[in-house]
């Protein structure tokens, strides 16, 4: 079994408001074989726990907007380290970077097929002075 084409769907759209939001590193991969549960895992990573809320923020808008869903369970909202968002076929981690070395969700995951998030080339904004 792999993830259904309405998932990556949405992880995508999940994945482009975590873009808009200059999130970093931003994975997903198909779980929907080991977990059942759900069909795929999206991760981003935020620089500060302000970044890490506006990230999960425009996530929640772009797939209400979108797709006209809602994450059936949100956490992390109070402290901004890692903000979890459970739309049902997919659940979206958005964390800052030292918990997203400690819990190494990649490692964890890492057997499980990655999803083509089809997101364009970031152009590097910093210039050398």
């Amino acid at each position: 079994m792999t993830a259904f084409k309405e998932s990556i769907d949405a992880a995508r759209v999940a994945a482009a408001g975590a873009d808009e939001m200059k999130g970093a590193d931003i994975v997903a991969f198909d779980v929907s074989e080991t977990l059942g549960l759900t069909d795929i895992f999206l991760i981003a990573t935020g620089s500060s726990p302000r970044h890490v809320l506006s990230i999960a923020e425009e996530v929640e808008k772009q797939m209400h907007l979108q797709l006209s869903t809602n994450p059936r369970e949100r956490e992390g909202l109070d402290e901004g380290q890692w903000v979890l968002l459970d739309f049902g076929n997919i659940v979206v981690h958005v964390m800052d970077q030292d918990s997203r070395d400690f819990y190494d969700l990649e490692r964890l995951w890492s057997q499980c097929p990655r999803i083509d998030l089809q997101l364009p080339e970031r152009a590097d904004t910093e210039h050398a002075e």
